[in-house]
């Protein structure tokens, strides 16, 4: 019996050391840590790819211009031959343009005429020259002379030309020293007109 009570009373003693109860406390803290730690590191890992995926997207999208223009570039080009021609169609069958129709006027617009300028037209050319021929109706040949030195060789050279010349009046005869303005054309070979004779023939 004394035996029996001593082993209770030491399993009476040996029940608090061994206590679940009092290793419950440190077993809960250090569950309550892990998860504590655990989580950050969780989250941390969680952070970290998508960081990661962040920066390797736009990588990934220069990449693939780069590998674009690099198969591009290794690819030959492909040689120019004809173009190929299109199909001829009928003008009957081709699409019709729709062109903006235009509106009639009711009433015409009354014509603005400009008024006729005083001065002259322009600058004409004027010769004076001596009248060669009087024979036809209202024309007269006039032959100019001009003299003038030759550019290089400084030698006095004589040219003279003709003109056929209008004279309404057949005022004009053969010696006559007359002045002839240029004109608008009034036959085949007249392109000058009688202005004025400037001496009579003697």
């Amino acid at each position: 019996m004394a035996d029996e009570n001593v082993n209770q009373n030491e399993n009476e003693t040996e029940i608090p050391a061994d206590e679940p109860v009092a290793e419950a406390p440190a077993e809960e803290a250090s569950v309550a840590e892990e998860p504590g730690e655990e989580a950050p590191a969780a989250e941390e890992a969680s952070e970290v790819p998508v960081a990661e995926a962040a920066a390797a997207e736009p990588a990934a999208d220069a990449a693939e211009p780069a590998a674009e223009a690099e198969a591009a570039e290794a690819a030959p080009s492909p040689q120019s031959g004809p173009k190929p021609k299109k199909k001829r169609v009928p003008r009957s069958e081709r699409p019709q343009r729709t062109r903006p129709k235009r509106v009639k006027a009711d009433e015409r617009k009354p014509m603005v005429r400009l008024e006729k300028p005083e001065h002259e037209r322009g600058r004409r050319q004027e010769r004076q020259g001596t009248v060669v021929s009087a024979v036809q109706d209202k024309t007269i040949i006039v032959q100019v002379a001009t003299v003038k030195a030759h550019p290089r060789y400084k030698k006095v050279v004589r040219r003279s030309q003709r003109f056929h010349a209008h004279d309404e009046r057949n005022v004009a005869k053969v010696g006559d020293v007359v002045r002839i303005i240029e004109t608008r054309p009034v036959s085949k070979l007249k392109r000058w007109r009688l202005a004025e004779v400037v001496e009579e023939a003697k």
